[in-house]
């Protein structure tokens, strides 16, 4: 019995998608398995009651939930303390925060991994001329490139860092306050960060000086490995609650979590000095952010075997996949180049029509704030913009790469890309 149509070609490469991604889907179950038992055990760990889930009102002193679920989350992210607010706007401001406590006028922040994502830009003051970026308080900037094969070049960092100089034609010069490390591809071609490499960043620059500070823009990367950037070494890290930490329940937020003077530096920057994490009052209570993070290995695990699926059928199809099918994964972003705007267009309306809400909806490309060039965005989700259910986006602009992430079920992520196939066909 069939409820929606798909092409027959389609159906039958997804069979041998099936057939072929196996191996894969075994190891993403046993990653999945051991994440939850690491959460569960916090959870207990913790004392997690249902006094936890009540909402506050007001100053929100003394707010069990909230403190309750700063502990738990740094628990489970490896680090000393954690700041896990519902008023993160989204993965870029907690990350702005972040930056923020990690450095001081006159320093400098260095990119270990390029050219960090867009919306990063106005941040840092690489674009905009905005008030109130790093650069408008003093804070240069400066980047190291991959190497060729996508991972980190530790010697360039070292060397960068050792000779206390900016790169040319960035945004001046100052000794490195902290090091930016952004693990997952963004708008670019090249590959997600792992831990492992994350862990080697960490060694080099704190082998030079403890006081720098590695930051990681940890968006898209929770629990796809059973390790997380604060246990092997990060100062700090900050991410989105609508993405993978939020199980596809949190309606909202972001957090920080890392080094305890850290944390509380960025709590002081995200309310006042004096106040920092103290206060902050939830009325609508905390259960779906509970619920949400004890959920999130398995919702991960069901949106990297989307991406695992999307990867093969595309490969199939004659597409160039990033990464493939059978690489390592330590985001759950999904590439695909399509080489031409209509083509990019037609799959995100593919993706659109496979959503749960809004699959009526035709999504065209758009301005968007943070980009400086139109974006098309395909997102049926329950929570607006979520990034844990499946949406699609790409910038509009060569080589027109399609970024597919999230799957609420590898049942309906299947379905979502298989529509998206039937659009191509």
């Amino acid at each position: 019995m069939s409820f929606i149509q798909i092409s027959d070609r389609v159906k039958k490469l997804a069979e041998q998608t099936m057939s072929d991604i196996s191996p894969q889907l075994s190891d993403i179950e046993k990653t999945a398995q051991t994440n939850t038992e690491k959460v569960l055990a916090a959870f207990q760990r913790f004392h997690v009651s249902d006094v936890c889930f009540a909402g506050t009102t007001g100053y929100g002193y003394n707010d069990k939930g909230r403190e309750t679920l700063d502990s738990l989350f740094a628990g489970i992210m490896g680090t000393e303390s954690a700041l896990v607010r519902t008023g993160f706007v989204n993965g870029t401001h907690a990350i702005t925060t972040a930056l923020f406590a990690s450095l001081r006028p006159g320093e400098r922040l260095l990119s270990a991994t390029g050219l960090p994502y867009d919306t990063l830009h106005g941040v840092i003051g690489l674009t905009g001329g905005y008030k109130g970026s790093l650069k408008d308080y003093g804070v240069s900037y400066c980047q190291v490139e991959l190497e060729s094969g996508g991972g980190p070049d530790i010697n360039a960092i070292v060397k960068n860092i050792s000779a206390g100089k900016t790169c040319a034609s960035k945004t001046g010069e100052g000794k490195t306050g902290a090091v930016l490390v952004q693990r997952s591809r963004g708008y670019s071609s090249r590959r997600a960060i792992t831990v492992k490499e994350i862990g080697e960043i960490c060694d080099a620059v704190h082998s030079i000086n403890r006081n720098i500070n590695v930051f990681v823009d940890n968006c898209y990367g929770e629990f796809t490995e059973i390790i997380e950037p604060g246990d092997v070494g990060a100062d700090i890290m900050a991410g989105s609650f609508i993405k993978g930490p939020g199980g596809g329940l949190a309606p909202r937020g972001g957090y920080v979590a890392g080094r305890e003077d850290l944390v509380e530096a960025a709590a002081n920057r995200l309310t006042a000095p004096g106040i920092g994490g103290e206060c902050g009052a939830n009325p609508e209570g905390y259960r779906l952010y509970y619920q949400g993070l004890f959920t999130a290995p398995h919702t991960v695990a069901q949106a990297l075997k989307t991406a695992v699926f999307c990867a093969r059928l595309f490969e199939l199809m004659g597409y160039k996949t990033l990464p493939k099918y059978n690489e390592f994964r330590s985001d759950i972003v999904q590439a695909v180049e399509f080489g031409t705007a209509e083509v990019l267009e037609r799959f995100c309306k593919g993706i659109q029509a496979g959503a749960p809400v809004d699959s009526f909806v035709t999504p065209v490309p758009s301005d968007m704030p943070g980009y400086d060039y139109p974006v098309i965005m395909a997102a049926g989700t329950f929570v607006q913009g979520s990034t844990i259910e499946l949406s699609a986006d790409g910038p509009m602009r060569e080589p027109y790469n399609a970024y597919i992430q999230g799957g609420l079920t590898f049942e309906s992520g299947r379905l979502g890309v298989m529509l998206a196939a039937s659009a191509l066909i």
